[in-house]
């Protein structure tokens, strides 16, 4: 790799030659301030907060899109970048919505931590705030345009990093907006959910849509019966929401706290995340030995199957006939877990904790019923059960740890790959593997499509059978498989897909 030499602030630093002014102060311990830059997503320079001075530049430049060179000096602390900063702040703020202490990002706003970390006490210009009407006719995201800052991250995290294209920016001036095409709402455009928009707004200008007053009115009805299952991705991220460390398992206090809200069982979805791998696994083998449709698709990733209907409909067919674990677990709750605890299914509430907004809207599918009950009633996302932890008053650090109420407690470590991607296709080979061969497999590791890449691809050996596989996570990753199989370039056998990076 290239690298050049740069002095930053005083401190000399050898960076590679691809980097931006940006990530090379980064790389060096500098914290350069910014809005619109995302790690993840292409840099734009739209905000302007992230100016510095290049000696030789005739003026401020925008650190995330400058590039390096050799020999470059730049300051990042100078009293004109400092003043820059909290003036392109302090204008953004003019124009903003003033309910901080109500709004739903409180404690957890990019654009309130920037004012704070700048030292902002009094905005001294008079701006004009919007009053466009909230666009929260769907299951599973709200907007709110009047808390929009313009930074551009949506657009660019639904066409670039998911294909969709739904956002774009419309009109000039003080009247650009961002919006679906001819303004309609999300739940007119064709809008996945995936909720990859809401991941990345800095600001409360797109939320996932908040059910925690629904869940919290069912625990205090003391004619129900509330359960609640939680998806294997929650039991990292809750301990992040809630400050802690990234990379702990919270399992435990999980439960705990859960129990302690007043959920009256506490239940895994890595239960039925197994029943998903025998049921896809199963399904595999038949269509192979009986000539069924190939490559059959995963259907676990609700953002995934509202993209192959709204896009690819026409390969329908090649999609598992598996409901995901969250709807096996709903509709397990209402039949099963009702006639085995003697509770009438009307007195049973099912709630859910999921990493992803486009549960809820699975949730809602009319298909998803049983005698005209909803499997599962109410679907939160991390941040929604770390709000509930937090408004019950529960010490997350210090509570001790519980374990998953029996029977849907128990699961295999197939359940718990399930939401990584590469999972859900390794614990499916387990299955379909076995099954073959009538063998316990002496190693169950299927290593080949581990990972974070985009696309992987595979030919695994099982007994006399070479089984061609690919494993895809974001929805642009997605759109090329689709692209292959319509124009019969793929001779997979089976492919697993995820809407979201990385898996859930």
């Amino acid at each position: 790799m290239d690298m050049v030499n740069v002095t930053i602030d005083g401190r000399k630093l050898q960076v590679p030659k691809s980097a931006t002014v940006l990530t090379a102060a980064k790389a060096g311990g500098i914290t350069v301030p910014s809005l619109c830059y995302h790690p993840e997503l292409r840099p734009e320079g739209a905000c302007r907060v992230c100016l510095v001075e290049v000696e030789g530049a005739k003026t401020l430049v925008a650190s995330c899109v400058y590039p390096v060179n050799e020999g470059m000096v730049v300051h990042t602390n100078t009293p004109a970048v400092r003043e820059a900063r909290k003036t392109v702040v302090e204008l953004l703020l003019a124009n903003h919505p003033q309910d901080c202490l109500s709004c739903q990002r409180n404690t957890n706003c990019e654009l309130q931590t920037m004012a704070a970390d700048l030292g902002i006490r009094k905005v001294r210009f008079d701006g004009v705030k919007k009053n466009l009407p909230l666009d929260n006719n769907n299951p599973s995201l709200v907007r709110d345009q009047n808390k929009c800052i313009l930074c551009g991250r949506c657009i660019k995290a639904c066409s670039d990093r998911q294909g969709v294209d739904v956002y774009s920016f419309a009109n000039r001036g003080f009247d650009t907006t961002v919006t679906p095409a001819f303004n309609v709402g999300l739940e007119l455009a064709p809008c996945t959910f995936c909720g990859q928009c809401a991941s990345v707004c800095p600001t409360a200008a797109i939320v996932e849509k908040d059910d925690t007053q629904a869940v919290w009115d069912a625990i205090s009805d003391p004619t129900k019966h509330v359960i609640v299952q939680t998806a294997p991705a929650t039991r990292v991220a809750l301990g992040e929401a809630l400050g802690m460390n990234s990379g702990f398992v919270v399992t435990g206090k999980m439960v705990a706290s859960l129990r302690r809200i007043g959920f009256n069982k506490v239940f895994d979805t890595d239960f039925t995340a197994d029943l998903t791998i025998l049921e896809e696994g199963t399904e595999l083998i038949g269509r192979l030995q009986n000539g069924g449709t190939l490559p059959m698709i995963t259907s676990c990733s609700p953002g995934w199957v509202n993209f192959i209907e709204l896009k690819y409909p026409d390969l329908l067919p090649h999609l598992s006939t598996a409901k995901s674990p969250q709807q096996m677990f709903g509709a397990l709750s209402k039949t099963y877990y009702a006639e085995k605890t003697g509770i009438d299914p009307m007195d049973i509430v099912s709630v859910s904790i999921m990493p992803c907004t486009a549960k809820k809207a699975e949730a809602v599918r009319p298909e998803f019923s049983t005698h005209g009950l909803q499997d599962v009633d109410f679907v939160l996302t991390t941040r929604e059960l770390a709000r509930m932890i937090k408004e019950a008053g529960i010490d997350f650090a210090t509570i001790t740890e519980e374990d998953y109420d029996a029977p849907f407690g128990i699961s295999t470590g197939a359940g718990v790959i399930f939401g990584s991607s590469g999972g859900v296709m390794e614990a499916a080979l387990r299955t379909v593997a076995e099954v073959l061969t009538g063998k316990e497999l002496e190693s169950i590791d299927f290593k080949e499509i581990r990972g974070l890449a985009g696309i992987k691809e595979a030919a695994v050996p099982i007994g006399d059978l070479t089984v061609k596989i690919a494993v895809a996570n974001t929805l642009a990753n997605a759109r090329i498989m689709m692209e292959k199989i319509r124009s019969g370039e793929a001779d997979y056998h089976f492919i697993e897909i995820m809407a979201c990076p990385g898996g859930c």
